[in-house]
């Protein structure tokens, strides 16, 4: 599992590893990381241009040793310094000594600088660290643009200049890097966009920090990786039976939506449980394609025993069958139509009964839920989600280019999916992937696994059905085998 912490949380640990190393130990491991990352990336060092872009904090004088390393091995290394008296003094002496030159950007960048980024065959952004709050000032703006047109790879130190590492956000320009090379622990804006698109590929360099101990050290994120999935699929015994594998109910549908039911049915089917029960209008159309389907006339009250509802799909305005299902003993995952029927108080009320519930909203439901704009749930998804967890002491579950999982009451590590394809984007995904993490929880997974499972084997599936074309809904229903074998038999990863 990928974990990532807060800025307070990674500066501690930095604190403490430095107190029992030699001054400058921890910036040398990070440089030595860095520069062997270059390297990949150049994949000839000798003869190559490089730009480091320099600001005042320790980026800058990890971009400066990383450079001096560059250097002597054939790169012709210079830095273009954006704050010249406070650059890192024993960074600048080191690129020097190995052969570097210097440029002085001082109050803007000049079109000679700007040339100088525009023709490198790799541009270092040593800007701004982990720190950072707010978009690029003002003067780093022209070379932040240089290095996106320019002719070379751009490398991130640590984080893209001017995106939040706490947060995800982006309030401002920003550097977009090809690569981010990161040191002892991933940032949560790493995981989460729309931070994580101006990442490209995060490469981790481990430098030695003491991190997950609990408490202040807790993670703020998280992502799942095929072995963590692969632990919490259900797999049946040998006494297993229908009925002990879980059966999950799906309320959906209507008379203009019948599709939403059969979609999400769908979903279930391939979700873990070993039946799967459908109540609402759509009956017909439900065991016309699905004829494995067990089909009630009557409402979730008195359709017979479940382990979980999945409510909302297609729905309409009908109230009183969301209503119902919230009224049951057992998990209940709403979308879609059933978000905006169900009441606040309902909901919260089941997580007073200790009963889990898990809701799947994309960023404009949520935006709705919240009472502020679309935009503003999608630049700051993170705290959308944690918002909606606590507002209504339920799970869940925000859709979206990064898809999170926040627990019930918002606490906690938000869960991040790494999974998806933007091919995802299609009417009925949506509808799949509920009755997907609804089968999960009839299966016994909790509200935070059964979503974020969900959504791994959604995204996987997306992956394999798209192959870089358009795709259905039922595309990726069909494909969620394939996507739960691929986590099953992928080998075993140490470390």
């Amino acid at each position: 599992m990928r974990t990532a912490y807060s800025v307070e949380t990674v500066r501690a640990a930095e604190r403490e590893l430095m107190a029992r190393l030699p001054e400058g130990a921890l910036m040398q491991r990070a440089a030595a990381g860095l520069a062997a990352a270059c390297a990949d990336v150049l994949g000839r060092v000798y003869g190559s241009r490089v730009v480091l872009l320099v600001g005042s904090g320790d980026n800058g004088g990890d971009a400066l040793y990383a450079g001096a390393r560059l250097a002597r091995r054939g790169a012709g290394v210079r830095a273009v310094l954006l704050a010249p008296g406070r650059a890192h003094a024993g960074g600048l002496a080191a690129l020097r000594r190995a052969g570097g030159s210097v440029v002085e950007a001082g109050a803007g960048a000049g079109a000679s600088v700007v040339r100088l980024v525009e023709q490198a065959d790799l541009v270092v952004d040593g800007i701004v660290g982990i720190g950072g709050k707010g978009g690029l000032r003002e003067e780093a703006v022209p070379l932040a643009e240089a290095a996106r047109r320019g002719r070379g790879a751009v490398v991130a130190v640590d984080l893209p200049s001017g995106v939040d590492a706490d947060t995800g956000e982006v309030r401002g320009a920003a550097v977009r890097a090809d690569v981010t090379v990161t040191f002892g622990a991933y940032k949560p804006g790493l995981l989460i966009d729309p931070a994580r698109e101006y990442a490209g590929v995060v490469r981790f360099v481990d430098i030695g920090l003491e991190l997950g101990l609990g408490g202040a050290g807790a993670a703020q994120a998280e992502a799942l990786q095929h072995a963590d999935v692969a632990r919490l699929l259900p797999v049946p015994a040998a006494e297993s039976d229908k009925y002990r594998r879980g059966v999950v109910g799906i309320a959906a549908g209507s008379a203009r939506y019948p599709g939403a039911a059969v979609l999400a049915v769908a979903g279930a089917l391939r979700g873990g449980a070993g039946a799967v029960r459908y109540v609402g209008p759509a009956g017909g159309a439900v065991l016309a394609r699905h004829p494995e389907t067990l089909v009630s006339e009557r409402g979730p009250a008195q359709a017979g025993r479940v382990q979980a509802w999945v409510v909302g799909p297609g729905a309409g305005d009908d109230a009183a069958t969301v209503a119902e299902a919230l009224a049951a003993d057992v998990p209940v995952l709403i979308d879609a139509d059933g978000l905006r029927l169900a009441e606040v108080g309902a909901v919260r009320g089941r997580g007073a009964r200790g009963v889990p519930t898990l809701m799947t909203p994309h960023a404009g439901e949520a935006a709705a839920l919240l009472g502020v704009e679309r935009e503003v749930v999608e630049a700051g998804r993170l705290a959308a989600a944690r918002e909606l967890a606590g507002r209504y002491g339920a799970a869940v579950l925000l859709k979206g280019s990064t898809t999170v999982v926040a627990e019930a009451g918002g606490g906690g590590a938000v869960r991040v999916n790494p999974t998806g394809t933007p091919w995802l984007a299609t009417a009925g995904s949506g509808d799949v992937l509920s009755g997907l993490g609804g089968s999960l929880l009839a299966a016994g997974l909790s509200a935070v696994d059964a979503g974020s499972v969900a959504a791994y084997l959604h995204g996987l599936a997306g992956r394999f059905a798209a192959e870089g074309a358009p795709v259905s809904a039922e595309d990726v229903a069909g494909r969620i085998p394939e996507a739960w074998r691929s986590v099953v038999r992928a080998p075993a990863v140490r470390g």
